[in-house]
């Protein structure tokens, strides 16, 4: 069992990081950081590089959470690749950022977020940056 953080390296990442965290020590429970793009992009802001990963990993473990960092370089469905991931390591708890869209935002490009909230089956803590 573990806490499965979707981390992006932003504010947003940040704040899913620090309830991650928190939601780890809480349940006493172990903190897997997942990050991935889409392959479909050639640029992906999402994709953490291999310092902020290690930076990380570093700072949760400074925190004496135990931690594995994975980072998903093919997939083209984020959702998708997390509420799997989360299953495969029977997460008790997925923390996700979540961002204001407008509806008609939400129409066009759908939402990561609300499809981890619908698919996902184990609690989802989804939270805003500060």
């Amino acid at each position: 069992m573990t806490v499965l953080v979707g981390y992006v390296p932003n504010a947003l990442g940040e704040a899913a990081l620090r309830a991650g965290v928190e939601e780890a020590r809480l349940r006493s429970q172990p903190l897997v950081v997942l990050n991935m793009s889409r392959d479909d992009v050639l640029v992906d802001a999402r994709r953490a590089g291999s310092d902020d990963l290690a930076r990380v990993e570093r700072d949760v473990a400074e925190l004496g959470v135990d931690v594995e960092v994975v980072q998903v370089l093919e997939g083209s469905d984020p959702a998708e690749t997390i509420v799997a991931e989360a299953e495969a390591r029977s997460a008790v708890v997925i923390v996700i950022g979540l961002r204001h869209r407008t509806a008609v935002g939400k129409l066009l490009m759908g939402s990561v977020a609300q499809r981890i909230l619908l698919d996902a089956r184990c609690p989802v803590l989804a939270v805003k940056a500060e």
